[in-house]
């Protein structure tokens, strides 16, 4: 413990997003909002791994409040007459400036210095009314000691305190400890009324990211459809050349479990990056296959002749793409730790949909052509319905 510290953080990131652990409360009353936040960092200090727990509230300097009697009313005084005469005796009034060379000096009339010394001198003080006529100051209004606010925070009109905290990703991470407070917040808090929460810092940013990397996912993906089908004059083939993406997802998490790294959102974007990589191993079979069916090779011998002969470069494409990668996934300096997740994803991506292509894409080939035929053959079957045009194999 560090005597008199607020608050206390290491900062070693070479940029964030903002607290892992941030819970922003929101309510109209200041005093029940900062109940509420203790509340809430007790509640985060029972978590294994919680430490430098903290919220945003900081009370500013002490101040004297002053406030008007009903007995002033009939005076004539209002609350600006009592805070303008207080000033005027302790601060003073400019009554007026002399130049003295290039200096501008201000005279100020106020009270003596023994009469500021202090509060007890607020007391003794005399208020004049409208009429001239000077009243004792308790006769006419109180003064509290309190504390003023070193800042005051809103969002959306409403007072916002936010309760923060940092977690050994070690022992815990933060997804876990706010999916438990999700559960738990709305019965802790019902006992403040008005006082509501949302997760800030960290986990806001996630959700922003997260909404828009959906969008760009979706639309990648009809972008590489498009690309695909225009050359290959099919809509068919091009889903079979995509289907490896999915098993190249499944090649990133099992990367981040063997190198002993948690999915994060760079892990993510290294997935959607993977989308666009590991069609191409898909692609060169298909195109393979095409090729040697329109040289007149039957159907079964042109897939199995494709994936003999595009094996090797398959391969050895996979393998030099992951061997790349493997410098960055074992760097140790801090800028580049960001991007180790990104790099596992699409090493073990691109390295396990690669191996799965092999075996998958010329399956998929030969189911797709079977479906094709048994659909001609019933066509033919229904009344009415001939079809004299010899057996295409050719999907299109």
């Amino acid at each position: 413990p560090i005597p008199d510290a607020v608050d206390l953080s290491f900062i070693s990131d070479a940029f964030s997003a903002g607290e892992a652990i941030d819970i922003k409360l929101a309510g109209g009353d200041i005093e029940t909002l900062t109940q509420a936040a203790a509340a809430v960092r007790a509640e985060l200090a029972s978590y294994r791994g919680m430490s430098d727990i903290s919220d945003s509230f900081r009370a500013g300097k002490q101040e004297v409040s002053l406030s008007l009697l009903p007995e002033a009313r009939p005076l004539g005084l209002n609350q600006m007459d009592l805070a303008r005469q207080v000033r005027q005796a302790f601060y003073g009034e400019e009554a007026q400036r002399i130049q003295r060379g290039k200096d501008d000096v201000r005279v100020m009339v106020r009270y003596p210095e023994e009469g500021r010394r202090s509060l007890g001198a607020l007391e003794e003080m005399r208020i004049r009314t409208a009429d001239g006529t000077e009243v004792p100051f308790a006769a006419v209004a109180d003064a509290r000691l309190g504390r003023g606010f070193a800042s005051i925070r809103r969002s959306d009109r409403r007072r916002v305190v936010n309760v923060r905290g940092e977690i050994d990703r070690s022992v815990s991470t933060p997804e876990s400890v706010l999916a438990d407070l999700e559960k738990d917040l709305p019965g802790l808090l019902a006992a403040y009324p008005g006082v509501e929460y949302e997760f800030d810092g960290e986990q806001r940013e996630q959700r922003k990211a997260g909404a828009g990397l959906v969008q760009g996912f979706g639309l990648a993906l009809l972008l590489i459809y498009c690309l695909l089908a225009i050359p290959l004059k099919s809509y068919a083939q091009p889903l079979i050349i995509m289907s490896v993406i999915p098993f190249g997802a499944v090649g990133a998490i099992l990367g981040h479990l063997i190198m002993g790294w948690d999915i994060v959102f760079f892990s993510v974007l290294g997935i959607v990056a993977l989308s666009g990589v590991v069609v191409n191993a898909s692609l060169v079979l298909v195109h393979a296959v095409n090729f040697r069916r329109a040289q007149g090779a039957e159907f079964i011998d042109a897939v199995l002749e494709a994936g003999i002969v595009r094996f090797r470069p398959i391969v050895l494409t996979s393998l030099t793409t992951f061997l790349g990668l493997v410098p960055l996934m074992f760097e140790p300096s801090v800028p580049a730790r960001p991007l180790v997740p990104m790099a596992i994803a699409l090493g073990y991506g691109v390295f396990f949909a690669s191996a799965v292509t092999l075996f998958l894409v010329p399956s998929a080939y030969v189911i797709l052509d079977d479906l094709t035929h048994l659909g001609r053959k019933r066509r033919r079957s229904k009344p009415g319905v001939g079809d004299e045009s010899p057996r295409v194999t050719a999907l299109s």
